[in-house]
């Protein structure tokens, strides 16, 4: 070997030596940027979760879009989706799938301002909305109310999925009621209806309608997370199993105590 060979070759030994002993490369982290999408309930909740988390993790951005629990669903199934906001689980869930609950919400039932009742009983209810009572008088209203105007939502709709487990069973929503396509445009029917009543998440009242007691009880943070209301049940996000990282943090923060104090301002906490 030529004598400027060998001292190439020795130079190059030499450089792998220091680079194998000196320090690490270090890279940049990347930005993650996911898009969580589904029931309208836990829109504006989770677009606050994820601007409380980008604080602490400026890298991971979540883009928020309320347009229904089954649109999320479909969208986490065809891959358009990191986060599937469901304010009702499906019995077909996928095996592949992990469905965490991160709030309680309390359905409320409302009606028109001007409305003298002041609460319902279950069975009164699914009466009502079952169409085998017409009258506010048959649900102790006064004869001069009218008839009731049922308004509910659109299918596909978490909260009234909901909505028709915990109040109908198996006992299908009249056909006669009203189909709403928003939490927003029930509460403006029923507030400019005055023989309407309507039901929607707890954190979609509004002061243009007057909630119902449900057996005795009103839906609040406290008995939302107590269950004592009777309308109360879990909102969950539904991810891929196991979660990406960036995707799992998010949970954790959401399950975590700062998470659980914002989810306690507007809905009940998960204990």
């Amino acid at each position: 070997m030529s004598r400027r060979r060998l001292a190439a070759v020795t130079l190059l030994l030499l450089l792998s030596l220091v680079a194998a002993c000196g320090e690490p490369v270090l890279t940049t982290p990347e930005p993650v940027f996911l898009q969580a999408s589904g029931s309208t309930t836990l829109a504006p909740l989770v677009a606050e979760l994820a601007a409380a988390y980008a604080e602490r993790d400026p890298l991971v951005t979540i883009e928020v879009s309320g347009l229904g629990t089954t649109y999320g669903l479909d969208a986490l199934r065809r891959g358009e989706a990191d986060i599937a906001l469901a304010a009702w689980l499906p019995a077909d869930l996928p095996a592949s799938w992990l469905a965490t609950p991160i709030a309680r919400d309390g359905i409320a039932v409302i009606v028109h301002p001007d409305n003298p009742l002041d609460g319902l009983g279950l069975l009164q209810l699914q009466d009502l909305f079952g169409g085998r009572a017409y009258e506010w008088v048959a649900v102790g209203g006064r004869v001069a109310q009218g008839s009731v105007q049922l308004v509910s939502r659109e299918d596909g709709s978490g909260t009234r999925a909901a909505f028709e487990a915990l109040v109908m069973g198996d006992q299908p929503v009249t056909p006669l009621a009203v189909v709403a396509p928003s939490p927003q445009a029930v509460v403006e029917y029923v507030a400019g209806h005055s023989q309407a009543l309507g039901y929607v998440s707890m954190d979609q009242v509004t002061p243009g309608v007057k909630v119902l007691r449900i057996e005795g009880e009103l839906p609040t943070p406290e008995t939302a997370s107590q269950g004592s209301y009777p309308l109360s049940h879990e909102l969950w996000v539904v991810t891929v199993d196991p979660p990406p990282e960036a995707v799992r943090g998010f949970l954790d923060f959401v399950r975590g105590p700062a998470g659980q104090q914002i989810v306690g301002q507007s809905f009940g906490r998960i204990k």
